[in-house]
């Protein structure tokens, strides 16, 4: 058996950076030609580990910057102004879009809409608590009040 690091993931065999146990020939005729994997030899071993080592402490990172985000969200309270008729109704509706845009005018991030989950666009004044998916796996609940424009 040959021992190849895979530079790709490989159905039924690893993910990317294992080491895996493969036969020679598999290895040289299969693995190789289509840079699925890479002979592994010791300065290959080490730098898989190097690699893999930085992809763990960079994926801690993103993930406590999204705790921070998510934290700074949650503190955060959005007035959106609409015009409404005299019952409180929305000529329209607040959509995904404008509490994007809210957020950013207000804390100066840039969220993408469609991670800002609303059932459905927001037809009336008052107060709502919309989620919102921050890259890096947290999910932030921000205030939003709709008011009447003036």
């Amino acid at each position: 058996m040959a021992q190849a690091i895979l530079l790709a993931d490989v159905e039924d065999l690893g993910s990317r950076g294992d080491a895996v146990d493969v036969s020679p020939g598999y290895l040289r005729n299969y693995l190789v030609p289509r840079k699925l994997a890479q002979p592994a030899t010791d300065a290959a071993l080490l730098e898989a580990q190097r690699r893999r080592e930085a992809a763990e402490r960079a994926e801690r990172e993103a993930a406590a910057r999204a705790e921070q985000t998510a934290a700074l969200l949650s503190k955060t309270v959005l007035t959106i102004h609409h015009r409404a008729g005299e019952d409180g109704r929305l000529f329209g509706s607040v959509t995904t879009k404008e509490i994007a845009e809210a957020i950013r005018d207000a804390r100066d991030l840039r969220i993408d809409r469609r991670k800002i989950r609303l059932e459905q666009p927001i037809h009336e004044t008052g107060t709502y608590m919309v989620d919102i998916e921050i890259p890096g796996g947290a999910v932030a609940s921000v205030k939003t009040i709709v008011a009447e424009q003036k």
